[in-house]
């Protein structure tokens, strides 16, 4: 299999790609990751994946020959709002205490370059995300633990934030950041064996 480079730092996305056993290469994008109010709040994502993509591709060396990249983006959607990485502390608290006991929509969009045909693919996976009640308490004792940290809505679902999940509906990988599902669709279509 050809490596892949993965245009993400996330430790979730590249243990995604070791048990597809997809050989992959980090390479950072320097993107500007400030949500805008210009388009659609769902197809935010999508537009940052693309931006993570491009900015990993102009960033090799030119006449670099560019094999596969892969990028993705995980927002939280809730209450007609996206809720993001929280930048501090006093953040990741308020959106846990906005998400304890309902539901919200973990949306994640995945871009494939393919470097043979220069082609472009993106899928988008949406799954619900059921919070039980909260007390305070819980939710100090959560954001005290640091998962918080670079994750969207401030939470990780593999990891203790997993305590407080009543239920999911749809992808439990797309919460995590990398819908498996469709990671194999959009290889499978660019003509990428997994079966190897």
């Amino acid at each position: 299999m050809e490596p892949i480079i993965l245009a993400s730092s996330s430790p979730r996305r590249q243990e995604i790609l070791k048990m597809l056993k997809i050989p992959y290469q980090v390479i950072i994008p320097n993107i500007d990751e400030t949500l805008t109010n210009a388009i659609e709040s769902d197809q935010i994502p999508e537009l940052l994946a693309r931006e993570k993509v491009t900015a990993v591709i102009q960033s090799l060396p030119k006449g670099q020959e560019i094999p596969w990249v892969l990028g993705a983006d995980t927002v939280i959607y809730f209450d007609g709002k996206i809720l993001g990485k929280p930048q501090n502390h006093e953040m990741a608290i308020e959106y846990l205490k906005m998400l304890q006991g309902k539901t919200h929509t973990v949306i994640t969009a995945i871009v494939l370059y393919n470097g043979h045909t220069h082609e472009t693919s993106s899928r988008i996976n949406k799954t619900l995300v059921t919070f039980s009640p909260m007390t305070d308490e819980e939710i100090s004792w959560y954001v005290e633990t640091g998962e918080w940290h670079g994750a969207a809505g401030g939470y990780r679902i593999q990891s203790l934030a997993s305590c407080f999940v009543q239920k999911i509906e749809g992808s439990y990988s797309c919460v995590i950041g990398l819908p498996i599902s469709e990671l194999y669709d959009i290889l499978k279509e660019q003509g990428y064996s997994v079966l190897e």
